[in-house]
């Protein structure tokens, strides 16, 4: 019989979350992460090197005989809660989960171990708005090599290698200067996506793609919940701290009671959604109930982060609609993550089925 899940916040958590915070705060700052998005180069790979190499972070899903920290899904949420609420411009859920966890189901100890380390990033060329359990696009194996044109991957650009799915059923490990990237126009500029385009790309079978595709699309969506709460978590403090400062007739804004409405009506959700969240990364670290918990977070997670930051940016009135201030970032990162791993409305599909519960 399984026992309820403990879904607070452990000490080792909170000291982990403490650590994320200041190393993000002097890497990932707004001015930084918004002109770093004006520029060629959008990933922050300083705050990459810092939270992989520095702290071990990119091994964190992975055990300690493949040169990994062994830790669970749960201290991976707690880090994606954090990059969330800097909008970190990192590959971290592309390569230290998503990548990490299609080679935990193929079993490659050695690239397992290269991505543990930090020093080489992972990506797996499926689409961001693919869903799990859902048919994805494949590269044709001809002559022992890869051809084809893959869309709509995220951080492709930061990789050095890709996984690759292939008709033949297997997946396939790829040097990324051995395939042509084209940067497609992403909404979300601290994500960015590209076509990886194969033209006889080398390729090394790493294991079966279904099974591994699934398995990382799984954690990815459980995981993403975490991230949206870390956005919607950041919308609502700022909100409420700009509206205690900023005063009309002489009386801070935060004192009408139409918008204190509204900031409690927020508040509840945020706090359903950290509920949500927790939950689906408990479920990924111990297996139980997963399916179910991760559809119930993300049918919940995405339309919470939206109505946060779309709140944020309305309530911080004329500030909220110039460039400087970071609101549209979190905007930005909030709808890009509503269509990533699949939508909601695609995962309340899914829990339907799951629990037998089919429309009439």
């Amino acid at each position: 019989m399984s026992t309820q899940p403990d879904l607070l916040y452990s000490d080792e958590e909170e000291a982990l979350r403490a650590a994320v915070r200041d190393l993000l705060a002097d890497h990932c700052d707004a001015p930084g992460v918004i002109s770093r998005t004006e520029s060629g180069t959008p990933h922050d790979l300083a705050a990459w090197k810092a939270l992989a190499d520095g702290m071990g972070l990119a091994g964190l899903l992975v055990p300690e005989a493949h040169g990994g920290q062994g830790a669970t899904h749960r201290e991976a949420a707690v880090v994606l809660e954090e990059l969330g609420r800097a909008v970190a411009p990192v590959p971290y859920l592309t390569s230290a989960v998503v990548a990490t966890e299609a080679l935990l189901a193929c079993g490659d100890e050695e690239l397992l171990g290269r991505l543990a380390s930090g020093r080489t990033i992972g990506a797996l060329a499926v689409g961001l708005h693919t869903a799990p359990g859902v048919a994805f696009a494949t590269a044709r194996v001809e002559n022992g090599t890869l051809h084809g044109e893959l869309t709509g991957v995220a951080d492709a650009a930061a990789a050095d290698v890709l996984l690759v799915p292939a008709d033949d059923g297997g997946l396939y490990a790829v040097a990324a200067d051995a395939v042509t990237l084209t940067p497609q126009v992403s909404l979300d500029l601290t994500r960015p996506l590209a076509t990886v385009r194969l033209e006889g790309a080398p390729g090394r079978r790493v294991g079966d793609a279904e099974p591994a595709v699934r398995r990382a699309l799984r954690a990815a969506a459980g995981l993403l919940a975490s991230e949206q709460l870390g956005v919607a978590d950041w919308a609502l403090t700022e909100t409420v701290r700009y509206l205690k400062e900023r005063k009309q007739f002489n009386r801070p804004v935060g004192g009408f009671q139409a918008l204190k409405h509204r900031l409690a009506q927020l508040w509840l959700e945020v706090v359903n959604l950290r509920a949500a969240a927790r939950a689906a990364a408990d479920a990924l670290a111990t297996g139980e109930d997963t399916d179910v918990t991760v559809a119930v977070a993300q049918a919940y997670a995405a339309p919470v982060a939206v109505h946060a930051t779309e709140e944020a940016l309305q309530l911080h009135g004329g500030i909220g609609m110039t460039w400087e201030h970071p609101v549209h970032l979190y905007l930005k990162r909030a709808k890009a993550d509503s269509i990533a791993y699949g939508t909601a409305g695609t995962h309340r599909e899914a829990l339907a089925g799951l629990v037998d519960l089919q429309a009439p």
